[in-house]
């Protein structure tokens, strides 16, 4: 277990007018739990991940990096052998194996006890946690500033708003990596999912990106039409056609009724959908061995500091950082 007790962790509830219930975890500003009511009136839980605050400060939990619901950070995604530059200063990072730096390093934002700062309850509840980096800590340049802000609207909605400042030039690329499963147990096999992007990110063997792009026209990962999920493995970077205020993405359980919309303003969506999740806690709720989950990631390019055609992930003393995401969800 780590160093951080468990008497050190909070989980904060905000609860609307329809009942609809998010629980939020001060330790990784997690996305612990959200639970609605589906088109049978069962209230079901639409978030996979372990049952007990405390199994996020276990040793397995860090070991298995699978980030249930966290917000990760310094940099969501992959950074080719560990380094980057900012003009003529090269940076170190920490690496996982084969050369790569993962989700922020070894203790990323997801491994943090973060400050609760504000706490609204009534109409459109919301929670602000915040969270300072040192300058070099993991190896990125710059004493970070992060705030999350969690509100759950009157419409079912889950608005999710970073913000970042810094006293010197650094990288910044944060997300949310919660796992949904619609039908509030199961499997995801029978969702359908809807992506509008005519493009992907190629990844090579490591799943890093050579810089080019693929279209998806005729390829089985074309999900700008509803398509069903079913038995397949996803670990891809889809290019995002469409920016704020748009749907960008859309999962839906025919079971359920339940159907979920994403919109950011970021430029790409991380699907991550495994065959399989660790059995080495309870979960939240009873999930299929196979496909028990599905993860929508909206971030940056990963490995932006290292390709000149993404998107900058550059952020400068006096600038701010912004990620808005929102999940809508509907029942019908």
């Amino acid at each position: 277990m780590s160093d951080i007790q468990k008497s050190d962790l909070k989980v904060i509830d905000l609860v609307n007018s329809n009942k609809s219930r998010l629980q939020i975890l001060n330790y990784g500003a997690t996305i612990f739990s959200f639970k609605m009511y589906n088109k049978n009136e069962e209230f079901i839980n639409l978030i996979v991940g372990p049952m007990q605050a405390e199994d996020y400060l276990t040793q397995t939990y860090r070991e298995e990096n699978k980030c249930f619901g966290a917000t990760i950070g310094r940099f969501a995604g992959r950074i080719a052998n560990g380094k980057f530059k900012i003009e003529d200063d090269e940076y170190a990072l920490y690496q996982q194996e084969e050369r790569v730096h993962l989700h922020g390093g070894e203790f990323g934002f997801q491994y943090k006890l973060w400050e609760v700062d504000k706490v609204k309850e009534g109409e459109n509840p919301s929670v602000t946690l915040s969270h300072t980096s040192e300058h070099m800590e993991e190896g990125y340049p710059g004493r970070l500033q992060v705030k999350a802000k969690y509100t759950l609207t009157e419409t079912d909605e889950i608005k999710v708003f970073y913000t970042a400042k810094t006293d010197k030039d650094t990288i910044v690329n944060l997300t949310n990596h919660s796992y949904f499963n619609l039908n509030g147990g199961g499997s995801v096999s029978d969702h359908f999912m809807q992506v509008n992007a005519s493009k992907i990110l190629e990844l090579d063997e490591k799943n890093l990106p050579t810089g080019n792009l693929t279209k998806l026209k005729k390829s089985p990962k074309d999900y700008r039409e509803n398509t069903l999920l079913g038995n397949r493995e996803l670990d891809d970077v889809f290019v995002l056609d469409v920016m704020e205020n748009e749907v960008q993405a859309q999962l839906f359980s025919s079971l359920s009724g339940v159907k979920m919309k994403l919109s950011s303003n970021q430029s790409v969506l991380v699907v991550y959908s495994p065959e399989t999740l660790p059995d080495t806690w309870t979960y939240l709720s009873e999930m299929d061995r196979k496909f028990p989950a599905v993860a929508l990631e909206a971030q940056n390019y990963p490995d932006a500091p290292n390709f000149r055609n993404f998107p900058s992930s550059l952020l400068k003393p006096g600038e701010l950082y912004e990620n808005n995401i929102t999940f809508a969800f509907s029942v019908k």
